[in-house]
Formats: C-alpha cells, sequence, structure tokens
C-alpha cells in the first residue's frame, strides 16, 4: 500500500475529492461528455452515501487529506444466504495511486465491514477487458464464471 494510505468510511466534507474520483469512474466506463450519467442520478449517490440509514455505503482512501480511491457497496438481502451479502458496485483508484495497493486496502476494508456488518458474502463484477483490476481480483477472490445479462428503459 502507498505510504500514508488509509481507508474510511466517507463522510460529508468529502464531496470535491470524493466527485474528481466518481467523474473519473464514470468516464473509465465511457459515462462522460454526451453519454455522462445525468447529474441527478450523481446528486441521488451522493445523498445515499450520506444517509445513515442508506444500503448503500462508501469507503474512501485517502493519501494524506487527498482521496485516491473509492469503494461502493450495497447492502442487501438474498435467495441464497440467511443474512445480507455485499455487493461492491464502484471500485475506482484515481491514476496516479494506481499499483500502489489502494484497490486490494479498500478491498479488504470493505471485507471486513461486511463481516461486521453479519454479511456471509462479498461479490462484484468488472469488464473481461479490465485486466489491470483482474490481476488484483484473482488474487483476493474465486472467479464464479457468472455471466451477467442486463435489460435497461
Amino acid at each position: 500500500m502507498m505510504v500514508g494510505t488509509r481507508v474510511r468510511d466517507i463522510h460529508s466534507g468529502d464531496y470535491a475529492d470524493w466527485r474528481t474520483l466518481w467523474d473519473g469512474y464514470n468516464a473509465f466506463y465511457g459515462r462522460s461528455g454526451a453519454k455522462a450519467l445525468p447529474e441527478a442520478v450523481t446528486r441521488t449517490l451522493w445523498r445515499r452515501l450520506n444517509a445513515p440509514d442508506a444500503p448503500v455505503r462508501a469507503l474512501v482512501a485517502t493519501d494524506g487529506e487527498t482521496l485516491c480511491g473509492l469503494a461502493h457497496r450495497v447492502f442487501h438481502l438474498s435467495t441464497s444466504a440467511a443474512g445480507e451479502v455485499c455487493y461492491v458496485q464502484d471500485l475506482y483508484v484515481a491514476d496516479g495511486a494506481r499499483r500502489g495497493g489502494v484497490g486490494r486496502a479498500l478491498m479488504t476494508a470493505a471485507y471486513e465491514a461486511a463481516r461486521a456488518r453479519g454479511c456471509g458474502r462479498v461479490y462484484w463484477h468488472t469488464q473481461e477487458t479490465n485486466r489491470v483490476a483482474r490481476r488484483l481480483y484473482d488474487q483476493i477472490a474465486r472467479r464464479t464464471g457468472f455471466i451477467v445479462y442486463r435489460k435497461e428503459w
């Protein structure tokens, strides 16, 4: 892990740095410019991340005072578990902090938070072409072989 990096829960004063990371994450997945998420979606997410009773939570990695990574998690019930499970929906590390252990630190913290909440499983998706992230994921979890389908309207 990068020297001085720590992981913590997000707080309301993190908006500017979080927004920079969130915009970077969305750009990575092609959601920028004309294809950007509507501003209302981002505002709603920020509100949820700061609502103590929302099932969506955020961890951030800091390098000193600056945020250098984020992990958004959704806690939910499952048909295959008695308790909640944790879905890591978004994981992003700023360009200058990549390959420094920040992603691993965020995932380790997500595991610990899920375990403390009583979750028996943490899971996530990534694109097949995301080779850098997959190198980490192959070290910290088991690939399930599931294929994701999606329909939007």
